[in-house]
């Protein structure tokens, strides 16, 4: 069965949250003041995501992922899906999520309803001290993606 759930900052799941961030720095760095969301299958915790407050109603997805081998199995989408529901539910005007690659993960969020709005050029190189790496290919830009929802009927 599974369960998602929000969970204090300080119970954040930080191996989960470094396999979407590699800087456990940057994590600790907007851990305090964000919300924290946790999907469990089974009793185990699988998937966790952070979303920061921006103002004016916008909110980031700083972080969400899945442990390895509970990926494809759809842990990751009900998660997404259920933080875009609660903010919508919380009166949100947006969320905002920033990725480092144009693969998989662009599609996840677009399959959400995320639209590209920007890159961050050079983002990855000058905000980490050292280069990271997917699948073989060194990250330097950032893609950002805007979900915006709909303004409530008057």
């Amino acid at each position: 069965m599974q369960l998602i759930q929000e969970v204090q900052a300080a119970e954040a799941p930080m191996a989960l949250l470094l396999i979407a961030d590699p800087s456990e720095d940057k994590v600790r760095s907007y851990l305090p003041g964000s919300r924290c969301f946790v999907v469990s299958k089974d009793g185990v915790m699988v998937g966790a995501c952070v979303v920061a407050p921006l103002g004016d109603g916008a909110h980031e997805l700083m972080a969400i992922a899945v442990a390895p081998d509970h990926q494809k199995c759809g842990h990751g989408t009900a998660l997404l899906q259920w933080v875009i529901e609660f903010f919508r539910a919380a009166g949100a005007r947006q969320l905002e999520v920033g990725t480092g690659t144009f693969g998989y993960q662009l599609a996840f969020y677009q399959r959400q309803g995320f639209r590209v709005t920007g890159i961050d050029h050079d983002f990855f190189v000058l905000n980490y001290p050292g280069p990271i790496f997917e699948d073989g290919i060194q990250l330097f830009d950032m893609l950002r993606l805007t979900l915006t929802y709909p303004a409530p009927d008057a």
